[in-house]
């Protein structure tokens, strides 16, 4: 125990060396970090509609308020989770969560829109660190027999805090301005730097600064270009005003940025992104379904609140209703998720949550008009219930069978795939609303639009990965 009180220095703890009890300690202080980052992303989708109207914007241009976050987030999550490998999981963490603080605070003063994006840029940056490293650790600590139920557990503070944070957001949003939502995140955020500083031990790492000078940075620079090239394609009309995913310059630029990502990557003694990890097909198959499955996840996050206010007249309170009710649901399946990927396997559970998603979809972009609005929770609630159940396996699939000592990128590269997809799926969401508005389409049409695409998405997510996947 007292080295969880007093963590070791780097590189001299394993996760042999922690006792089963302290693990547990070690599991729940790495939920901390991640209670800070939903905390404002959940609280942040309520005051969505209230910032297009503060801000006098289009649709399109709401989604870059979430991606502003999104994009740094996924560009270095393999960066943070490449570095922990050489540098200490640990000592990333915390760095990350520093970073995370110092965004929240810009967002906080924020005079302008273009203060609220740096500060949630800086803010994804920060957080890039949170979901790879914590994964690392955790399936370093645990063993193969019981990490689903660790990342499951671990996972239910997404959840847990979904029900908390969208009802405080929505007060806060309705009652004293959407800038107020920052001061819980500011609380919380500097709670969970003192509790992992204090709490998470320094397991693996040898304190190889000399690494940095050596480090494929090429790579990273490449790697950037390409995530940076395909959301500016998918959102063009704002960047160089060409409609909207018809801007083939920038789509060449980004396949020409894969290319010599992939042709660079080949040559490096020492990679980035060390290829080889998809020699095993889990890994490729389920970095590929949890991008679907987050494509799903952050569209329908992105378009929930945008359409219960235009179509339902809700208030941000009332949204957040609508958002306790869907995390709660999450929270009912995601421990049994991994639970029953450790006794089945990941194949079943995942085919499982995904087919539902892809069948809540379309039973939300059928309902009529106008319905009453308990149809529409109904929905909400089966979706939350299916996405649930995937999660944890998609992760035991993804991590299963990496190696310790290379857990950190891994897990990085995993977590960038999956966060593309949201990144993606919320770009793509605001896009076609703002297009299905231009072509002089009533909202509910609109919205109808994101729906049918996010359930033909989720349909490919089962054939292209679920079928697929091994046992």
């Amino acid at each position: 125990m007292a080295d969880i009180i007093a963590p070791p220095r780097e590189g001299r703890a394993t996760g042999q060396d922690v006792a089963g009890s302290d693990r547990n300690h070690v599991l729940l202080a790495l939920m901390t970090p991640t209670f800070s980052m939903i905390l404002m992303t959940s609280m942040m989708r309520v005051a969505l509609p209230a910032l297009r109207d503060y801000f006098q914007i289009d649709v399109d241009l709401v989604a870059w308020i979430v991606t502003a976050y999104t994009l740094p987030y996924v560009v270095f999550m393999p960066l943070f989770g490449r570095l922990g490998d050489d540098l200490g999981r640990r000592r990333l963490l915390l760095l990350g969560m520093s970073i995370f603080l110092m965004g929240t605070v810009i967002g906080l003063l924020a005079p302008n829109l273009a203060w609220l994006m740096l500060g949630r840029a800086i803010q994804g940056v920060g957080t890039a660190g949170f979901v790879p490293l914590s994964m690392a650790i955790i399936s370093d600590l645990f063993p193969s027999n019981q990490r689903g139920r660790a990342l499951g557990t671990w996972n239910s503070a997404g959840p847990i805090t979904g029900m908390i944070a969208p009802l405080l957001g929505g007060l806060l949003v309705d009652h004293m301005g959407w800038r107020t939502i920052f001061v819980p995140v500011l609380v919380a955020a500097s709670i969970a730097l003192a509790v992992v500083a204090r709490k998470v031990p320094a397991l693996r790492g040898n304190r190889n600064v000399a690494a940095l000078r050596c480090f494929d940075w090429g790579g990273v620079l490449l790697l950037s270009a390409t995530m940076v090239g395909l959301l500016f394609y998918v959102t063009s009309e704002k960047i160089t005003g060409v409609t909207s995913l018809q801007d083939w310059r920038l789509l060449g630029a980004t396949l020409v940025f894969l290319l010599c990502f992939l042709w660079w990557e080949q040559r490096q003694a020492d990679p980035f992104v060390d290829l080889s990890l998809y020699s095993p097909p889990s890994f490729g198959l389920a970095s590929i379904g949890a991008s679907i499955r987050m494509f799903t996840m952050s569209g329908i996050g992105f378009v929930l609140p945008l359409f219960l206010a235009d179509v339902y007249n809700l208030n941000a309170f009332q949204t957040g209703v609508m958002f306790m009710v869907h995390a709660g649901a999450l929270l009912t399946t995601m421990r049994l998720g991994g639970q029953l990927a450790d006794r089945w396997g990941s194949r079943r559970p995942v085919i499982l949550g995904m087919t539902v998603q892809a069948a809540t979809m379309t039973y939300i972009a059928l309902l009529p008009p106008h319905l009453n609005l308990a149809w529409f929770v109904a929905g909400i609630v089966v979706h939350g219930l299916g996405a649930g159940l995937s999660l944890a396996a998609l992760h035991r699939a993804a991590l299963g069978q990496v190696p310790s000592e290379r857990m950190g990128i891994a897990a990085g590269l995993y977590s960038m795939s999956r966060f593309a997809g949201s990144s993606v799926g919320a770009a793509l969401s605001g896009v076609l609303v703002h297009q299905g508005l231009n072509r002089g389409l009533v909202p509910v049409d609109a919205y109808q639009i994101v729906f049918n695409v996010l359930a033909v998405v989720a349909f490919l997510g089962v054939i292209l990965v679920g079928l697929r996947l091994e046992e």
